[in-house]
């Protein structure tokens, strides 16, 4: 047979044998993660950049998942472009109105809903704390119909998941991490304002706070290091008051959160310490130990009340101290005069508490 019968028939045979070329392989986009928070564009209440949104964006950064803000109304309408698999609700960003609406609309189209609270809702002694907060009733009972409904809570501490169960189908602790792109130091601020002859001592925290505000006035009175230098505490949010003799307010550059962290960072030398404290109730059991690890992540010393919330943290060397004023105003003292995070608690956050390397429970929880 010529040979160029020969090389024809072989293609024939290796084209039988092997069949028509693949089509290309389309690749799969990853999923999507839908999130409902309050705020849009970047401008979110801190809650939302701490427990939803910085974590989001670090997910979309993986590739592990694309993300996007859920505009509630145009869900409940079908308005959507694309379906996500799972859609995150914070907190009380949903009127109530629009719950029981959103819930049947995400169970129609086999969307999972998880809600995320990081307070406690729920007991009667939490509620009455947070309407004393500006949460009206209307507020509650959207967050209470959302987690009776949601397939899943995400809640931010062990003591709240137990407070949590008693109403909701099913709860998975995600503890508080930090976003390194925004709480790692760099260079001092060259512009703040640092008085001569006095040490200065960062109390920040939203209005749920103002009542543990007041354990702190004993401390802070005539408070002096032992060379005789005043100790002064300044206050970042906590209170509406105006300034006490032993206490200043200090104001803030207008921004949201990813801003005013990296405000504090680059501040951070006005302080030499940071406090905590709790008052021994109950809605404060299920706080979690976030301003603990802000403090430490600002390489300044913290000094927060034995309670739940800061067992961790204490066990990763943070100074937890009981309810003593002797004790706790020589803790301040104590801190203020070492002036940096002790290198355990500071070795810990940086391991364990700050996106990508707290572990992976939120994006398992979401993703699945």
């Amino acid at each position: 047979m010529p040979r160029h019968l020969v090389r024809r028939a072989i293609a024939r045979l290796r084209r039988a044998v092997s069949g028509p070329p693949a089509a290309p392989s389309v690749p799969v986009p990853p999923p999507l993660l839908g999130y409902v928070v309050a705020g849009a564009d970047g401008a979110h209440p801190a809650s939302a950049h701490v427990r939803v949104v910085r974590r989001a964006e670090h997910l979309a950064a993986s590739g592990a998942a694309r993300v996007r803000q859920v505009d509630p109304a145009a869900f409940v309408a079908g308005e959507d472009d694309e379906r996500p698999g799972t859609v995150l609700v914070q907190r009380d960003v949903l009127p109530v109105a629009l719950v029981e609406p959103f819930l049947r609309a995400a169970r129609e189209r086999g969307t999972r809903v998880v809600a995320e609270v990081d307070d406690d809702f729920f007991t009667a002694s939490g509620r009455e704390r947070l309407a004393r907060a500006e949460y009206d009733p209307e507020r509650l009972a959207s967050i209470d119909t959302l987690v009776r409904g949601a397939d899943l809570v995400v809640v931010s501490t062990p003591e709240l998941a137990d407070v949590v169960r008693s109403v909701a189908r099913a709860v998975t602790v995600v503890p508080n991490a930090l976003d390194p792109e925004i709480w790692t130091p760099g260079p001092l601020a060259d512009d703040d304002d640092r008085a001569a002859g006095e040490h200065r001592v960062l109390y920040m925290g939203t209005l749920t706070h103002g009542d543990d505000l007041a354990l702190l006035e004993r401390v802070f009175t005539d408070l002096r290091t032992s060379d005789g230098t005043p100790v002064h505490l300044e206050v970042i949010g906590v209170t509406e008051d105006d300034d006490a003799d032993w206490y200043r307010r200090l104001e803030v550059p207008d921004g949201h959160y990813p801003a005013f962290a990296r405000w504090l960072v680059a501040h951070r030398g006005r302080w030499r310490a940071g406090v905590a404290p709790l008052r021994d109730e109950e809605f404060n059991r299920a706080k979690s130990d976030l301003k603990a690890i802000e403090y430490t992540a600002l390489d300044l010393p913290a000094v927060v009340s034995d309670r739940p919330s800061y067992r961790v943290a204490r066990d990763h060397g943070v100074v937890a101290v009981p309810d003593d004023v002797a004790a706790w105003r020589h803790a301040v003292v104590d801190a203020v005069e070492s002036g940096s995070a002790d290198p355990t608690a500071l070795a810990w956050v940086r391991r364990e508490r700050m996106l990508g390397t707290a572990g992976d429970t939120w994006r398992a929880t979401l993703l699945g």
